[in-house]
């Protein structure tokens, strides 16, 4: 092994690791990260040979690095459990099943080829938050390792035990034509068998496993695989299309017409459907979804409340647990669904079993069910430049000067603002239901900024352009990545 250790420290996100392989990191340095890893773990948990469930997705290196991040884990005295070729809700499912004390999954998700990473968790169902992750960043780059005597074995056939748990409780009465689409990542060998355990009639797109990603990554937030989803779905004349991300954990949902449903509507619709059965439940969502939950009539008249939370699958995962909510959904097609659906982890396949179990319940097309839905008026997700250094304090100069709006009942398109949430940067809602939000991105040199409205296009353009005003003022704000 390569001696020189290799960590680019950036490589240490807010949820997850992730580094371009042999560039920013190398073996040692993956070995190092299992060793912080290991370390992290036996402080936590204070236990001298902790159970660690690994696991690794389909790309042509990640065995090497797991065997590497393995070495480091074994080397601070944590017991590996190894469940082989998985998804990332396979190991989180694992760690419940075999009652493990923490797990590692080499995957990273839908980055393109060339990109590896670790998810990480310590409590059952919860993935690493900034706050542990800092925490393992410092004892990484640091070097404070503890020194112990671990031990590795081999789980068998933990695919299946994965693929019966959700195949059991699950079955549905209506034969579902769908289209599943994989993009060639590790969902392939899950989803099409699940869906068809559960009783749909599935049509495979790109499912067999192929490391290169020949035809697209798989992300379903990638329009080249929506599109192609889209076509599958038409020629076929299936009643649903589902598209998964590279390690399983997101869905991407193509309604009967071959139009994407963005998936805080999908959220909304499944939360609706779960409403009548589990009444007085707890929903929680991120603040750039949809305001239609607020004042949803179905929600509310079977007393259920949402929470709007802070964009980032840890954070929403957390507020899932601690609240006790049935259910979280975030724009970027992460759901979460505690028991009895599932675990409170986020899991692709799962989300799209609620679904089928949406069409089953409801009897009618997708494509009717969201006609269901107030019209909204939404746009997507911009991102004007602002540097690292300086995005937070514009922020809070945000928050401070729309506070001071909302309090002087100034008016903005002949509204006042009624509410504001600054849980994570600042969202501003109206009577009407219309809504702007501002943000830090958590991962990029920019601000987040969405507006919607169920009023009128007018009305979203309106609250953008008083959003930009408000920035421009500030002297911080570059170039927009995109604008409406």
């Amino acid at each position: 092994m390569d001696d020189r250790v290799l960590i680019d420290k950036f490589g240490f996100r807010e949820y997850d690791a992730r580094w371009i392989y042999e560039k920013d990191i190398n073996k040692a340095g993956i070995e190092n990260l299992g060793k912080g890893l290991g370390s992290q773990i036996i402080n936590n948990t204070n236990k001298k040979n902790p159970r660690v469930i690994v696991g690794h997705d389909y790309r042509s290196y990640s065995e090497e690095i797991k065997i590497a991040l393995k070495e480091g884990l074994k080397s601070t005295g944590c017991k590996i459990e190894d469940v082989g070729l998985s998804l990332s809700p396979m190991v989180y499912f694992a760690q419940f099943k075999l009652e493990a004390d923490a797990v590692a999954m080499v995957t990273a998700s839908h980055n393109e080829n060339g990109w590896t990473g670790v998810k990480m968790g310590i409590k059952k169902g919860l993935t690493h938050a900034p706050e542990e992750m800092n925490e393992l960043k410092e004892i990484t780059l640091n070097q404070k390792f503890i020194s112990g005597d671990g031990s590795e074995k081999l789980i068998k056939d933990f695919q299946q035990v994965y693929k019966d748990d959700l195949i059991k409780k699950n079955k549905i009465n209506k034969k579902i034509k769908a289209i599943v689409a994989c993009g060639n990542g590790t969902a392939g060998i899950f989803a099409p068998d699940i869906l068809r355990g559960i009783g749909c009639e599935v049509i495979e797109l790109d499912c067999n496993l192929d490391w290169t990603f020949p035809k697209y990554n798989p992300n379903p937030e990638d329009l080249e695989m929506l599109h192609e989803i889209a076509k599958a779905v038409k020629k076929n004349n299936a009643d649903i299309g589902f598209g998964f991300d590279g390690d399983g954990d997101r869905v991407g949902v193509i309604d009967d017409t071959g139009n994407e449903i963005f998936s805080d509507k999908i959220g909304l619709l499944i939360a609706r459907n779960l409403s009548t059965k589990h009444k007085n439940s707890k929903f929680v969502v991120d603040v750039k979804s949809t305001g239609l939950y607020n004042k949803d009539e179905v929600l509310l008249n079977n007393n259920c409340e949402t929470i709007y939370w802070k964009t980032g699958h840890s954070h929403i995962k957390r507020k899932v647990n601690t609240e006790k909510a049935l259910a979280g959904f975030e724009k970027s097609g992460h759901f979460f669904f505690n028991q009895p659906l599932g675990y409170g982890y986020d899991d692709g396949i799962n989300s799209a079993i609620q679904v089928c179990l949406l069409l089953d319940n409801q009897g009618k097309k997708m494509s009717d069910i969201i006609k269901d839905l107030p019209v909204t008026y939404q746009s997507p997700t911009m991102a004007p430049f602002c540097r690292d250094d300086e995005k937070y304090e514009v922020v809070n100069q945000i928050v401070k000067k729309i506070t001071e709006i909302m309090n002087n009942k100034t008016l903005i398109d002949e509204q006042v603002i009624t509410e504001v949430i600054t849980v994570n940067g600042v969202r501003f809602s109206f009577d009407d239901g219309s809504w702007g939000l501002v943000r830090a991105s958590s991962n990029k040199p920019s601000l987040v900024v969405v507006t919607e409205s169920p009023t009128s296009d007018i009305r979203k353009k309106k609250i953008f352009e008083f959003i930009d005003k408000l920035l421009q003022k500030t002297g911080k704000i570059g170039e927009y990545d995109q604008k409406i």
